[in-house]
């Protein structure tokens, strides 16, 4: 199955995250089928590649809850639906 998740990057207590879809059986910092976007929890700032996410999540791909969360913010799942 494929998912939507967080994977962690930067230094220590200055932590950053990329969004990516992987498989959910691989590890958390493994390698990503694709990078979909970014956020850094510090400064509140998020940059999708929408329409890269409508199309994995139109193909059946599962948010996790944080992911979807960030998503919801952004609308992202009014374009799916239209």
């Amino acid at each position: 199955m494929i998912k939507l998740r967080l994977k962690r990057y930067g230094k220590k207590r200055e932590v950053s995250y990329r969004i990516v879809a992987m498989n959910s059986r691989d590890r958390r910092d493994g390698r990503p089928l694709e990078e979909l976007g970014f956020y850094n929890p510090r400064t509140d700032e998020i940059r999708l590649n929408i329409p890269a996410i409508v199309k994995r999540l139109q193909d059946g791909a599962q948010p996790t809850d944080t992911v979807r969360s960030i998503l919801q913010k952004n609308n992202v799942f009014e374009q799916v639906n239209a």
